[in-house]
């Protein structure tokens, strides 16, 4: 049997009669401590949320201890700037002495469905792209000023520069459309 408790805001999995290390919480060498069950599993009985929340995780209080030396330090090239701290953690050691379930187990679900009995995938129809219109329709629908680039934009506009000498287009589409 196992359990998933938070604590010090992180999550962690332990067993009945293992040692853990946590976050310093406030309690004195020997005494209990519950702790808050997020998933508990014995076997094939699951409990999650609710379930595990009548579950309950006791743990009692080995020792406080500070935790490894971490160096923090903050350095910029070229500027005269150096700064080193140095950090410990305060630490709780625990035994976890009882993992209680509550009532109201689940079964685990099985995850032993063939492939013919799972259920196909609807698949989605192919979009039917519009039809591009010949461009002489395009160009048809959009009135023609003289000495303006004949190219059409994306959004059914005409483009508004002005067409290079010997060519109905402007630099920009000439490449595009008599390259």
């Amino acid at each position: 049997m196992y359990a998933v408790v938070s604590t010090g805001g992180k999550q962690l999995k332990v067993e009945q009669g293992t040692e853990a290390v946590i976050e310093r919480i406030d309690v004195g060498v020997g005494d209990t401590v519950e702790l808050d069950v997020l998933f508990v599993a014995d076997g094939d009985t699951v409990k999650v949320g609710a379930d595990a929340a009548s579950a309950t995780v006791t743990a009692e209080v080995v020792e406080h201890f500070l935790g490894e030396k971490v160096v923090v330090f903050k350095f910029k090239k070229r500027k005269g700037y150096k700064r080193n701290k140095g950090h410990r953690q305060s630490l709780t050691r625990i035994l976890i002495t009882d993992i209680a379930g509550g009532s109201g187990a689940k079964k685990a679900a099985k995850k032993s469905e063939s492939a013919a009995e799972k259920p196909a995938k609807a698949e989605k129809p192919a979009k039917a792209a519009p039809a591009p219109a010949a461009k002489e329709d395009v160009v048809a629908t959009v009135e023609q000023v003289a000495g303006r680039c004949e190219a059409i934009k994306s959004n059914g506009e005409r483009c508004s520069n002005k067409a290079k000498d010997g060519s109905k287009y402007c630099g920009v589409h000439a490449k595009k459309y008599e390259g």
